[in-house]
């Protein structure tokens, strides 16, 4: 088979509607053989009756069941069942354009790849505050940057999960998603992406990213507050510093002493932002300082 397209989803049964039926309306090529599989992530909504309703109509359409909590066991799982050649990821609040299978499968063969991401457009909810520009659009997985093809290096930002592939023979050599990153249920958390990409630049193989391959992702209203960004800064913050620690010998709590001083001057900045700065570059020192108090309880946890 040539594509496999993975869905991880958790209790968002109608998004997941709206996501299947844009994968229905792609458009591969003649020939072109696929599958699309739903990981379902231990969900308590009715995302099995969804998947089942549409696999009536559609016998490309798999279900498949994830009881370990965790975004990296959902997609773990997914690449185990894959059968296709090259593993595309979506999510389940995500509308890929009809074109997206097969412009990236295109485009993996053009440049060569083992590895690649693409453009990631928003669908907001309501309109964003004005704080919110494009410095942020990374929370929320959204990626307008640029419309080009080029190489992603250990310089540039890696891809986001809502719209990236690998070719199968990847994993084989630089092994599954890291279980102890990404998001579990309602806790925000990342890394398992940019750590996947790290480790595959790492062993000499070639990512690019596809300025063709487009998908829409959904931004709901809650997560264009200000609470939600302090949230995801400081889980994912706290998930890194569990997972990866951080280095450091003289230590409090298992902080290294270096890490209280540069919270100080970084609570110190965010207080003097908020009188001299403009409103999103206020926010972002703010934000600086909730990525330090996550980083401090993620290695006081890890004690």
């Amino acid at each position: 088979m040539d594509c496999s397209v993975i869905v991880c989803t958790y209790n968002r049964a109608e998004s997941l509607r709206d996501t299947l039926r844009a994968l229905q309306a792609l458009r591969p090529a003649p020939g072109r053989t696929w599958e699309v599989i739903v990981v379902d992530n231990n969900s308590k909504d009715h995302t099995r009756a969804v998947v089942e309703e549409a696999q009536r109509a559609w016998p490309l359409l798999r279900y498949e069941f994830e009881g370990e909590q965790g975004l990296s066991h959902a997609r773990n799982h997914g690449i185990g069942c894959a059968r296709g050649d090259v593993i595309l990821f979506t999510d389940d609040d995500v509308l890929p354009e009809p074109e997206w299978l097969e412009t990236t499968h295109a485009g993996l063969e053009t440049h060569g790849a083992d590895a690649c991401g693409g453009w990631i457009g928003p669908i907001w909810e309501t309109p964003p505050p004005a704080w919110l520009t494009e410095r942020f659009y990374g929370f929320l997985a959204v990626r307008t940057d640029r419309n080009d093809d080029y190489p992603i290096t250990a310089e540039t930002p890696p891809p986001y999960g809502a719209n990236m592939a690998f070719r199968r023979h990847v994993f084989d050599r630089v092994g599954l998603f890291d279980t102890s990153r990404g998001r579990k249920g309602t806790v925000l958390a990342s890394g398992e992406d940019g750590d996947m990409f790290e480790r595959i630049l790492a062993a000499g193989m070639k990512v690019v990213f596809l300025g063709r391959s487009r998908v829409h992702h959904k931004v709901e209203a809650f997560r264009t507050t200000k609470q939600y960004f302090r949230r995801w800064r400081f889980q994912t913050s706290r998930n890194i510093a569990q997972s990866c620690g951080v280095p450091g010998g003289r230590r409090l709590f298992n902080i290294p002493l270096y890490v209280y001083p540069q919270l100080l001057r970084a609570v110190s900045r965010m207080l003097w932002s908020h009188f001299t700065l403009p409103a999103d570059e206020a926010f972002n020192r703010e934000i600086v300082v909730f990525h330090f108090l996550g980083l401090m309880q993620g290695l006081y946890r890890s004690r």
